[in-house]
């Protein structure tokens, strides 16, 4: 089992996309929506597996299929004639967390994702794609030291935990088996409906308030655009050296917490408006109001290295960091919640 980008055979032959059926769990979030979508473009026979039917809006040449609850330890998943399945279905983090939030997580995503990985043997689906996080690395990088697919492992949180494990539980899988596991490894993402962090920063832009982020233009921090990482899946779907490989992937242009403010606000046909405030002294003032882990965020290191990755997949990004935002966060509509 190889768990970095260990060398593999190159004589293997490519796989028609035309001639596989895939089948994308967590169908109805950010990633498996547009993922659903990008495949049947390609020509593949999608399966979207949802647990509401009802919350699916339908999709030329998608087929709708009922998926089981990932905790639910007798779940069927429907998996005949299925060759790929890609597993963007997790739990991820929530603003208000249980007290057994981390025994949720794993239940979830480590036990949830290892029966379907199982599931996938017993039905003889030939490639497991799993969207995992570059948080399972870490949360921080040091400044100009990228994070390599091969370097130590080292989550800090119940979600990135839950993540590796259920990457390892994978991998040994497909090591007993004919099973290949792919595993990918993004970092923040961002697209038109995505939540978070950035969707916060495009909120506080369009109200025009002045932003204490003057200083923090050293930082850097990679980014991934939903239609690059979806075309990087798709690729990993389908490239015969994508077999049991994991993959780190980004823009390729990492970018300062300034940057990417005025970047958003430019898009966004606004003025941004900053005022300095020196790192230490903002992330003084964010503990004493509950949002360290934020502000840590904003002022800290998360870059990774995605080269290996685009060497060996033949792959480019497809949209530049300026396009990636352009798409996102376009000036006729706010994406960022109420």
């Amino acid at each position: 089992m190889n768990h970095g980008l260990a060398p593999q055979p190159l004589s293997a032959p490519p796989i028609d996309p035309l001639a596989l059926t895939v089948l994308v769990t967590g169908a109805n979030g950010l990633v498996g929506r547009a993922l659903c979508r990008e495949l049947a473009a390609r020509g593949m026979a999608v399966r979207a597996a949802v647990r509401n039917p009802e919350h699916w809006a339908a999709i030329d040449g998608v087929t709708t299929v009922i998926a089981p609850d990932l905790a639910d330890e007798h779940g069927h998943w429907p998996l005949d004639g299925v060759d790929v399945v890609v597993h963007t279905a997790a739990r991820v983090h929530v603003m208000n967390p249980e007290p057994d939030e981390a025994n949720r997580f794993q239940s979830v995503n480590r036990d949830g994702s290892v029966r379907l990985g199982q599931a996938c043997v017993q039905a003889g689906v030939k490639r497991l794609v799993f969207l995992s996080t570059v948080k399972v690395h870490g949360e921080y990088t040091e400044p100009s030291v990228p994070f390599r697919a091969s370097d130590q492992l080292a989550p800090t949180d119940p979600y990135a935990q839950s993540k590796l494990q259920a990457e390892q539980g994978l991998q040994a899988i497909a090591s007993h088996s004919d099973l290949e596991v792919v595993v990918v490894r993004p970092p923040l993402v961002y697209g038109p409906g995505a939540k978070g962090n950035l969707a916060l920063l495009e909120r506080w832009i369009r109200k025009g308030w002045p932003l204490p982020i003057g200083a923090l233009d050293s930082n850097g921090r990679s980014l991934v655009s939903l239609a690059n990482l979806v075309d990087l899946i798709a690729r990993c779907v389908t490239h015969p050296q994508a077999a049991n490989q994991v993959f780190l992937v980004s823009d390729g242009q990492d970018v300062s917490t300034r940057a990417l403010a005025e970047s958003i606000a430019r898009v966004c046909g606004l003025p941004l408006k900053v005022f300095w405030v020196p790192p230490r002294l903002l992330a003084l003032g964010a503990g004493l109001l509950g949002r360290a882990d934020m502000v840590r965020r904003l002022t800290q290191n998360l870059q990774v290295d995605s080269a290996p990755t685009r060497q060996r997949l033949d792959w480019q990004p497809v949209q530049t960091l300026d396009q990636g935002m352009a798409s996102a966060f376009k000036p006729d509509g706010f994406t960022g919640p109420n």
